[in-house]
């Protein structure tokens, strides 16, 4: 047999309830960031390929926007996004926040959804008769007697194959949900090269660092009222500019973001910079624009920008 007769490839669609720990859990298995990653819910917006190799596999993560009940047509359009992630994917994961699942509050003790929209995902699997395998994430804040009961409960749901216990964050039960992946991927040649990480452009992974530096430095509801677009990128000898707008939909939120003086700005950008230095492997000069568009959440142009399929 030869090498190339050898290689596995399997796609596999990371789905469940906003901050269950789908965009740690990809980061973790791929071993690099590939996904951005904060403590608010609703981080991830569009379908990210994170890819890994475990032996002769090729597994490539499509890392999905949590699923919950959307209002705004950008909600809709995340909603679907995951759903569709599922579409020609060989496995579903379906990743659950084990305490929140248990208590209905998330981390910070904050009452939450994070039940309601796992099951919500587990009915959907039903009705298409859809197979998946199960990730209860967040084991470490949970002793093992309640996880067990908690595996017994969601498997009588006649959806999951098998069920792993895992630590997103610290690394619990991944080697072994990693090689279990690899052993069932298919039989075929790798989709992309053995060095390559991740599947999206540059301009869109530079919007995505900035937006994560939106969430990690303004005030809980904002960032989902903001988006990030990359303008123009440009190779020079002394690395490269980006010029970026970051879009708001009110006035009195442009001044928040500007920060007096312009300082909230300059730390997020800062921020922003430094680690797209770091990923790019030479000096980024980014430069940001603070525009209001109201309703940009609802238009068309801005959620193709971010990778999104546009929901009426």
């Amino acid at each position: 047999m030869t090498e190339t007769e050898k290689k596995r490839c399997a796609m596999i669609a990371v789905v469940g309830a906003p901050n269950a720990g789908k965009s740690t859990l990809v980061n973790a298995l791929v071993g690099a960031k590939v996904s951005i990653v904060t403590q608010k819910v609703q981080t991830t917006r569009a379908r990210v390929r994170g890819i890994a190799i475990d032996g002769d596999a090729q597994l490539i993560f499509i890392d999905t926007p949590g699923i919950f009940t959307p209002k705004r047509r950008l909600d809709r359009a995340m909603v679907a996004a995951a759903w569709d992630g599922i579409d020609g994917a060989d496995q579903t994961l379906l990743i659950i926040d084990a305490p929140a699942y248990l208590t209905g509050e998330n981390e910070k003790g904050q009452a939450g959804k994070s039940r309601k929209d796992a099951d919500r995902i587990i009915e959907g699997l039903q009705k298409t008769n859809a197979k998946a395998l199960l990730a209860l994430n967040k084991i470490d804040d949970l002793a093992r007697p309640k996880l067990l009961a908690l595996a017994q409960e969601l498997n009588g749901a006649g959806v999951f194959t098998d069920i792993f216990m895992i630590s997103a964050k610290n690394g619990d039960g991944l080697k072994d949900l990693k090689s279990f992946l690899a052993e069932k991927a298919p039989p075929g040649p790798w989709l992309y090269p053995a060095d390559q990480l991740s599947v999206r452009s540059d301009r869109l992974m530079a919007a995505e660092e900035t937006r994560e530096k939106l969430f990690l430095r303004l005030p809980q509801e904002l960032p989902y009222d903001s988006t990030v677009e990359t303008d123009d990128w440009k190779e020079t000898k002394k690395g490269v500019r980006i010029e970026q707008t970051i879009y708001v939909a009110r006035d009195s939120q442009k001044g928040i973001v500007l920060g007096k003086g312009g300082a909230t700005l300059k730390i997020i950008g800062q921020a922003a910079r430094e680690e797209l230095s770091e990923l790019l492997g030479k000096p980024a000069h980014l430069f940001l624009h603070v525009k209001v568009r109201e309703g940009w959440a609802n238009e068309a142009a801005r959620l193709r920008n971010m990778g999104l399929d546009v929901v009426e």
